[in-house]
């Protein structure tokens, strides 16, 4: 797995738990995918009790599941959870966007326009994967603005499989066009100090996101491999 030149662990289960996430969220390990502990171990080159303890780790977080004497599949997404993870970035983004305003400074907002024109010229090569991580981008700066220290760790601990969900429907969704007006919206009330605005129009933009998203999964075939 190429993630492991990317982590800067030096624990082994951290490094196993964070190259095997990052695999799932990104989607090289499928929904519903079998696989077995050794060929972790094989992939990693590391021992068993490191990507035992990851494996642990990643069924606690809802990232696999274990199935007696068969190994573990990756977890499906399911309309259920993908909806509770929205409308917790419905209230939660739209809080952080009016907190955001009365922080950001003029450099942040800069960034955030420079963040919106990437994502133009992404959409217009169709590059979607590089415009979904541009967008996670965005939406975190206004986060990590906030200055919500709890606000935030809530957001981390949902945003990976929010952000797999979307990635998992993007090739279905229309060209998100609207998406980037919205942004443009958000940012300008941000600029206006119009904190109240910030927080509504943000709120209406992960709610609809939301519900697009939802309704690609619910016509989906459920996940794709080894049921």
């Amino acid at each position: 797995m190429r993630y492991k030149e990317e982590t800067n662990e030096d624990r082994l289960p951290q490094q196993a738990y964070i190259i095997i996430q990052k695999a799932i969220r990104n989607l090289q390990l499928q929904p519903n995918e079998a696989f077995l502990e050794r060929e972790i171990i094989e992939m990693l080159e590391m021992s068993r009790t490191p990507v035992r303890e990851a494996l642990i780790r990643l069924e606690m977080d809802r990232w696999i599941r274990l199935i007696p004497r068969k190994g573990f599949i990756v977890e499906p997404i399911v309309k259920e959870n993908i909806e509770q993870l929205c409308q917790i970035a419905e209230a939660l983004e739209g809080v952080a966007a009016e907190l955001a305003t009365l922080h950001i400074s003029e450099e942040q907002l800069e960034i955030l326009d420079s963040l919106i024109a990437n994502q133009e010229k992404y959409l217009k090569e169709n590059n979607l994967k590089a415009y979904l991580d541009i967008d996670n981008q965005f939406h975190n700066l206004i986060v990590e603005s906030s200055r919500n220290e709890r606000l935030k760790n809530i957001m981390d601990s949902h945003s990976d499989q929010l952000y797999r969900a979307r990635l998992f429907t993007i090739n279905e969704r229309e060209l998100p066009v609207r998406s980037i007006k919205e942004h443009r919206a958000i940012v300008a009330a941000m600029r206006a100090q119009d904190s109240k605005a910030a927080q509504l129009l943000m709120h209406s933009h992960r709610h609809r996101g939301g519900q697009e998203i939802l309704r690609i999964i619910e016509n989906k075939p459920r996940n794709k491999k080894n049921e």
